[in-house]
């Protein structure tokens, strides 16, 4: 395959990658603590021979966009939401993730859960036992939980050490591979849940673009395939 080839290739990949993130986005569009993904397109330049070169794309990269959704008020003594910076953490079976998500339940030996089963940690990373049958659990902004004028834990609100060190697995999981921190002043706030912060129309707008981009490199590829078939034609002849 010739270097136009290659370089082609590489961009159409990457606008698949693209597509496959546009497309996570809008379905992801009305789930609770979900943040929109998008990839970086960055350049590289293989070494061709001893003297040539050739100028490559790629979009291994992803990113998470930190712009808080809309906070909808639910009225359910466990649904939080963080204003501002941080997220919650709970322990997962391959370890403790982050996330924004605040759909939070008490699970049957009293644990307070996420909508998955995982267990939702406390400032210090321990579960949070909430007591069977008590009325009126108060959540104030710092997260601690109460109930009767008694203190019983406090919601643990982290942020990653390292700025920008978050990798999605799944859903509105985050992985932060240099570890977190908590937060020094968070903002919880009882009876409310955070919105999916996907802008649909802009999404659905780079879609477009995308699809357009992509058949347009499919259009250069067979080109050139047509081209390499026609030169071999004739040196054979």
């Amino acid at each position: 395959m010739e270097n136009t080839s290659y370089t082609i290739l590489t961009r159409q990949s990457g606008l698949k990658r693209e597509m496959s993130a546009i497309a996570n986005n809008i379905a992801n569009a009305s789930t609770n603590g979900f943040r929109q993904e998008g990839l970086v397109f960055s350049e590289f330049v293989q070494k061709v021979g001893a003297t040539d070169s050739v100028s490559m794309s790629t979009a291994n990269v992803s990113n998470a966009s930190a712009v808080q959704g809309t906070l909808t008020q639910t009225g359910a003594q466990f649904d939080l939401a963080i204003e501002g910076d941080g997220f919650f953490l709970v322990e997962t079976p391959a370890g403790q993730r982050l996330t924004r998500a605040g759909s939070f339940t008490p699970n049957a030996e009293g644990d307070l859960v996420n909508f998955d089963g995982h267990l939702v940690l406390d400032a210090g990373g321990a579960p949070i036992f909430v007591p069977p049958d008590i009325p009126n659990i108060q959540i104030s902004n710092d997260g601690t939980i109460s109930a009767l004028g008694r203190p019983l834990a406090q919601i643990g609100v982290f942020s990653p050490v390292q700025p920008n060190d978050l990798t999605r697995e799944a859903g509105t999981l985050f992985l932060s591979k240099g570890g977190h921190e908590p937060v020094e002043s968070p903002k919880v706030i009882q009876g409310f849940l955070e919105d999916s912060n996907v802008n649909t129309m802009s999404q659905l707008t780079r879609m477009i673009q995308v699809q357009r981009a992509y058949e347009t490199g499919q259009s250069f590829m067979e080109a050139e395939n047509e081209r390499v078939l026609n030169t071999i034609k004739t040196l054979i002849k």
